[in-house]
């Protein structure tokens, strides 16, 4: 149990508390401060720590920016030295640490020492450096840029792993045509809302599991809103829903990346998950793609149940030898929604360690350079979800998201769409209905509400 006397700085000293497990002792936290001084008292275990950090502000947001900042490391020092225990990105709980490195970029200081005050390990600090060299020519703030997302929240099945709000087609499927009715008219009203489109996604659930003729709605829908030679990604997904109609439409509406999602090329662990193809049938899909041109990522997923460190390295190296141009090495997280949560399946932090450890060096070896990554609560071991490119080969679409560097449109059940106001200093959001019912009789209201957003008339004119 968490205690403290300054109410606005629970959740951030929460998020450090659940780095530790469910198992941290009680804990009381105290705060002070005096003109530049944070003084922070942390007693855990009978165990009294206290801390004091100097540091000049100017204003109530930077105050706050401090305290948070100095409060949450009072507590991991604490917890640390409690238990025994460090963690892989140390006091930092942040899903973006990207950010705050770009952050202090900004304000012409390195961002390394202040990973390193905050106990950030150095593999991870250079792993973040790394990242940054590669979205150079990529990063970049664009007045009026945007980015295009469409989901199909629709699945041949649905993952034990799986928290996203997604539906098993095989039960859902009376609803597909309402909601590509409703997505249709969600994507006409985003036209005239940027002057200029980075990158357009159609992600989900599984976007193939549509019909041809359901697919071939969407594509047309998206159609005036994607020029020519825009980076465009379609989430292809589980091999078992590729075909070649499916392919020539892809291709023929001007899709440039797929992504095929395999998971594990490991059999046993593929039917454990609820997947319903096997290792053979990503390699059938693979080659598919190959030739109609498209670039190409793999997924893969560090920490599935009951897969060993030695058939995650066999999937790593099977990916490998296919020569992707991306490759995105997720550490499983298990929120509220998932299976696997619900029958309380614990990860050991230990393996899936040595996982990452190997994918990253087999990557490094191989040429691939990481080029985006971002963080989860609950995530196993508290690591850290790393896209990975070959040269030249970063997908803009990801580093746009993971950055929030410019407006996304994100239409569809679930999807937030996202407004940057002063240089990204502020971000409205404005996310849609989840139910798939509720999405598709809501939907014309979304597009309202978006297009005032954008456009500052309306509901949020007064706000903006």
């Amino acid at each position: 149990m968490l205690t403290t006397d300054t109410q606005f700085l629970y959740a951030e000293l929460m998020d450090v508390v659940r780095l530790f497990g469910e198992d941290v002792p009680d804990l009381s936290h105290t705060f002070a401060s005096e003109g530049d001084v944070f003084r922070n008292t942390v007693v855990v275990c009978g165990q009294t720590f206290r801390f004091e950090e100097k540091q000049p502000h100017d204003g109530a947001l930077a105050f706050k920016r401090y305290a948070k900042r100095f409060a949450k490391l009072a507590v991991y020092r604490a917890l640390e030295a409690v238990t025994g225990r460090s963690m892989p990105w140390g006091a930092l709980t942040g899903i973006r640490p990207t950010k705050l490195a770009y952050a202090e970029l900004a304000e012409g200081r390195p961002f390394e020492p202040l990973f390193e005050k905050f106990g950030v390990r150095p593999a991870n600090i250079a792993l973040v450096r790394d990242v940054l060299a590669a979205q150079r020519g990529i990063y970049a703030r664009e007045e009026g840029a945007a980015d295009l997302y469409a989901g199909i929240p629709f699945c041949p099945s649905k993952c034990n792993y799986c928290s996203f709000i997604t539906a098993d087609i095989t039960r859902t499927g009376k609803f597909v045509d309402g909601y590509l009715t409703a997505l249709e008219g969600e994507i006409a009203a985003c036209r005239g809302l940027f002057s200029r489109l980075r990158s357009a996604y159609v992600g989900g659930g599984t976007p193939l599991v549509l019909e041809p003729g359901q697919l071939e709605r969407v594509l047309r829908a998206l159609a005036p809103l994607i020029p020519a030679g825009t980076e465009y990604t379609v989430e292809a997904g589980r091999p078992d829903v590729f075909t070649s109609e499916k392919l020539d439409l892809l291709r023929a509406y001007g899709v440039t990346r797929i992504c095929v999602n395999p998971q594990s090329f490991n059999d046993a662990t593929l039917a454990r998950i609820g997947r319903r193809h096997t290792a053979e049938d990503i390699y059938r899909a693979y080659a598919m793609a190959r030739g109609y041109g498209f670039d190409v990522n793999l997924d893969l997923i560090a920490g599935l149940t009951g897969e060993s460190a030695e058939e995650f390295f066999a999937s790593i190296d099977a990916a490998l030898s296919l020569a992707p141009e991306n490759i995105t090495v997720h550490t499983l997280c298990l929120k509220k929604g998932a299976k696997l949560k619900e029958e309380e399946h614990f990860l050991a932090a230990e393996g899936v360690e040595r996982m990452l450890a190997y994918a990253r060096g087999k990557l490094y070896a191989a040429g691939y350079v990481p080029y985006y990554l971002y963080r989860q609560k609950y995530m196993a071991g508290n690591f850290e979800n790393t896209g990975w490119c070959r040269p030249g080969k970063a997908c803009v679409y990801n580093v746009d998201v993971m950055e929030e560097t410019c407006d996304n449109l994100a239409c569809g059940a679930n999807a937030v769409t996202k407004k940057l106001f002063a240089g990204g200093a502020r971000i409205e959001r404005l996310g849609a209905p989840k139910d798939i019912p509720t999405y598709i009789a809501k939907a014309g209201e979304v597009a309202e509400k978006k297009r005032a957003l954008f456009t500052g008339a309306g509901a949020f004119g007064k706000t903006l």
